[in-house]
């Protein structure tokens, strides 16, 4: 099976966001967390989110980019009650049955996402309010270099030089 994990290529997701989804963490796209929220409502960091952020499953941080990675059932199981527990305590589902049904909604969707894409593909979010209101998203992949092997990580990432 194959999940999103958060990537930072750079230290910016730590000043545009809130909070930033730790290296490695599960993600997923999170677009739940506004969809009973007024357009107007969203400003500042909470906008950015918004506008390019998947949800960290564990802190609830944001990042701006994904990487296809493999999940092994039980981590996948784990996940799923990490952030049913996620949906009741910070978002207000009524009970955990019916916030695990959401939170497999959510990994399905992620997982389906990145399905055919191999691994290491890195995405990205652009979401939005269309003209109804609705929320929108649009994804972007950006392929692995081919010559590398796909069970392997591709990309090092350094810190910035202050």
């Amino acid at each position: 099976m194959k999940m999103l994990r958060a990537i930072h290529f750079d230290l910016s997701d730590k000043q545009v966001f809130e909070v930033a989804a730790k290296s490695d963490e599960w993600l997923v796209s999170g677009a739940s967390e506004f969809s009973l929220q007024e357009k107007d409502s969203i400003q500042g960091k909470l906008k950015q989110a918004f506008a390019n952020g998947f949800l960290g499953v564990e802190t609830r941080g944001r990042s701006t980019f994904a990487a296809v990675s493999n999940i092994e059932e039980t981590e996948f199981e784990c996940i799923e009650v990490t952030l049913a527990k996620c949906f009741v305590y910070d978002f207000g589902a009524p009970n955990l049955a019916t916030a695990k049904l959401a939170a497999r909604d959510e990994l399905v969707f992620a997982m389906d996402l990145c399905a055919e894409a191999l691994i290491n593909t890195v995405f990205t979010v652009r979401r939005y309010f269309d003209d109804l209101g609705e929320i929108r998203e649009e994804y972007r992949k950006i392929q692995p270099p081919t010559d590398q092997p796909l069970h392997s990580k591709i990309w090092k990432i350094t810190d910035d030089e202050s």
